[in-house]
């Protein structure tokens, strides 16, 4: 059977440094909206993504051959970690960034490569992901969209939902059912569609708070040359589920409320209340446990390694986290007190988005199918 086994990680040298100017930049940034601080990484500011782009923050450890800065997992892990922490704006580059561009660079062809890589590390290149699809849940093995071979290209037709981030990206890496007949993992291959191609529309869907974060992407005879086919034709189930490897472990998964506890400490101050007291040394004593969780598997990327049952446990734990924090602010906190304005009001929007954290990247019921066929109980 096969455990988590955490490890003491070697920060970087340039740790305090990279810190200092990720720092630098959201102050100059200058949002304070606490709010708009929460779940910062769906919040996309595309200035921002520039910025940090520009600054050589972003495909930090990709090639300089395509744009990259050749630095290390952990500098990553720093720089991210900060930014969440911040509260910073990072929605219109995350999904570019975090897993687009690291499969590009691992599956595709040099046209895709030359086209996308440098312009993500730029922060002028955002993407979204084409998997969940109407009527399926999080059966994402349920593919209808199709893409048939037409001369020396494809011709795709289907629709993808709950699109995270496609009003603003510029492609989309999509799994598509390729072999007609083909059933569940088999005969589906992935697809890099230009967003502004012919036949793709994209319609908004709004959350329950307001927000445009989500949305449908309809794919009408969309034509597409054989260079979007991504990695191997019938490989798209195993490549797929390996990128969401990436997807899985990264501070995002136990950050999204980071603002609202950082609102929860300020609110405690001068008060001499043992019962806020108590929960702040809780969540700490949590958090520092998920950080050292999700660094080690940071760590164990960095050597090559692929950790992906970890990266589920982190994903699991953190979302439990992350989702338990507004109801224990809501259960501890007076709201009535003046001086409770702001935390009330970022503990009201978390308590109405943070039921789908735990959906992104997997539901709960997925997640731990993983780990137990993991851990051998299965």
């Amino acid at each position: 059977m096969q455990t988590f086994v955490t490890e003491a990680v070697d920060w970087p040298e340039t740790a305090p440094d990279l810190r200092e100017q990720v720092r630098a930049l959201v102050a100059a940034h200058g949002e304070r909206d606490p709010v708009r601080r929460a779940n910062c990484w769906t919040k996309a500011d595309a200035g921002f993504s520039k910025r940090l782009g520009d600054a050589g923050l972003l495909g930090m450890t990709w090639p300089t051959e395509y744009g990259g800065h050749e630095r290390s997992q952990l500098e990553r892990y720093v720089v991210i970690e900060e930014l969440l922490a911040a509260g910073a704006p990072v929605g219109a580059h995350w999904i570019a960034d975090r897993q687009s561009g690291p499969l590009l660079l691992r599956l595709g062809n040099e046209d895709l490569k030359r086209r996308w890589v440098p312009a993500i590390a730029r922060g002028e290149a955002f993407a979204c992901i084409g998997l969940s699809e109407p009527n399926s849940g999080s059966d994402l093995a349920s593919v209808r969209t199709a893409a048939r071979r037409d001369g020396d290209g494809w011709v795709l037709n289907g629709q993808k939902v709950w699109t995270t981030g496609a009003h603003v990206s510029h492609f989309m890496i999509a799994l598509v059912r390729t072999e007609a007949g083909s059933e569940r993992q088999q005969g589906l291959s992935q697809f890099v569609i230009p967003m502004d191609a012919p036949g793709v529309t994209v319609k908004p869907i709004i959350d329950l708070t307001g927000a445009h974060e989500f949305n449908e992407v309809f794919f009408e005879d969309v034509r597409l040359p054989e260079t979007a086919l991504l990695g191997t034709e019938g490989d798209g189930w195993k490549q797929a589920t390996a990128e969401l490897s990436l997807e899985r472990a990264g501070p995002e998964r136990y950050l999204s409320s980071m603002v609202l506890f950082l609102e929860l400490v300020r609110y405690a101050g001068a008060r001499q209340d043992m019962a806020l007291q108590q929960l702040i040394g809780r969540l700490t004593a949590d958090a520092w446990t998920l950080r050292l969780m999700s660094a080690s598997v940071a760590a164990k990327l960095a050597r090559g390694e692929d950790p992906a049952l970890e990266a589920t446990m982190v994903k699991d734990l953190g979302n439990s986290y992350e989702q338990a924090i507004p109801q224990l602010v809501q259960a501890a906190a007076d709201f009535a007190d003046a001086d409770a304005a702001t935390l009330r009001d970022v503990c009201f929007y978390l308590l109405q988005v943070s039921p789908s954290f735990s959906l992104r990247g997997g539901t709960r019921e997925i997640i731990k199918g993983i780990i137990a066929r993991g851990l051998g109980l299965r």
